[in-house]
């Protein structure tokens, strides 16, 4: 099961269109089991809004009738500090989460 974490590089014509925050966002590969005890739980969804996360589902495998633990392949993107307080929120979840270990920092 290989991750990628990788930089978000605007399109370097126009950066200046860009505020600081969006030129220094990273893309984070994630895939993330939630136990069908969180089902009924706005888990995905609370990376989004607590968090400031862009998610995208990439994939999703869910148990008939939710009877099922349920798995996710997610790309998140932000700042380095917004993917880490999500990192803390699911670990404090206790859900699995399987993440690249290789993280670059823009522009050091």
């Amino acid at each position: 099961m290989s991750l990628n974490s990788t930089k978000f590089e605007p399109d370097d014509t126009n950066l200046s269109v860009f505020t600081a925050r969006e030129k220094y966002q990273f893309i984070s590969r994630i895939r993330v089991r939630i136990p069908k005890e969180y089902h009924q739980e706005p888990v995905i969804s609370r990376l989004a809004s607590n968090y400031g996360l862009e998610v995208n589902i990439r994939g999703a495998i869910l148990g008939q009738n939710a009877r099922e633990d349920g798995w996710f392949d997610l790309l998140l993107k932000g700042t380095p500090q917004q993917i880490d307080s999500a990192m803390i929120y699911l670990s404090d979840l206790d859900v699995e989460v399987w993440q690249d270990s290789k993280a670059e920092v823009d522009g050091w």
